[in-house]
Formats: C-alpha cells, structure tokens, sequence
C-alpha cells in the first residue's frame, strides 16, 4: 500500500511540475531563404506562441556569428498568447548556409533551437528579383 501511495505521489508531483510552466510552440523551426544576394540582409520573423499556464519570457537568443542579428519579445507571453524571434542574416560570401539561434526561457522546452538557410548567390544571379528580400511570418 506504501508503495501505492509513493508512486501516486511522485506521478502527482510530475503531473504539477509539467502543467505548471510555459511551454514555448514555434510554427516551423527552420526557415529557408532560398536564393538571396550576397551582402543584402534578409530577416525573417519565428512566431512564438506560449502554449503553457505561466507566463513565457525569453531570456535570450544565441547566435554563432556576426553575420546575425536577433530581436525578440520583451515582455512576458502570456498563456495562449504569441510573441516572436527575429533574426536578420547579412551574408558576405557566396554558397550555402544553415545557421541555428537558440532560444533561452523559461519554458519547459527550453533551450529551443530554430534555423534559417538558403544559397548567398551573386546580384547578377537573381535575374532582376527584388534586392531585398524579408520572410516575415505573422
């Protein structure tokens, strides 16, 4: 009976800790690009929605080089609410790119990594498509 009761218990316990915090969901967690010029920068915006019982705030996002820039929400999300995660890339080189930012909260899935790629080709290879190119999803 002792040993009913204990794992009653630890699943009740599991149960609070698990409902009760944000919880972060990303529509997509990659974005591609595609084709883009080289040394225009493009931006593309990750909606952010908290789909937790607490409030979500977004502590951070990591990036692993210059070549990136990140905005996100401030303020605290709050439950069934979205915010989002910007990151704008400014290519130098030609070629293929995959690049990740991680997002730090307190969320339960926390940290969360979401990617953007595409190709950096030269502006001559684009064949008259618009210089700046944005990948906004609101």
């Amino acid at each position: 009976m002792k040993q009913i009761a204990s794992l009653f218990s630890a699943v009740l316990l599991m149960a609070t800790i698990a409902f009760g915090q944000a919880q972060m969901e990303v529509s997509s967690e990659t974005h591609s690009f595609g084709k883009i010029p080289v040394s225009i920068p493009v931006t593309h915006k990750f909606n952010v929605k908290n789909t937790g019982n607490e409030p979500l705030i977004i502590e951070n996002v990591q990036k692993v080089c210059g070549c990136t820039v990140t905005e996100w929400t401030k303020e605290p999300i709050m439950p069934g609410k979205s915010g989002f995660v910007t990151a704008q890339y400014n290519a130098a080189r030609v070629g293929k790119f995959k690049k990740p930012i991680t997002i730090i909260s307190n969320a339960g899935n926390s940290p969360m990594k979401l990617y953007f790629e595409g190709e950096v080709v030269e502006k001559s290879e684009l064949d008259g498509a618009p210089a700046n190119k944005t990948g906004f999803n609101n």
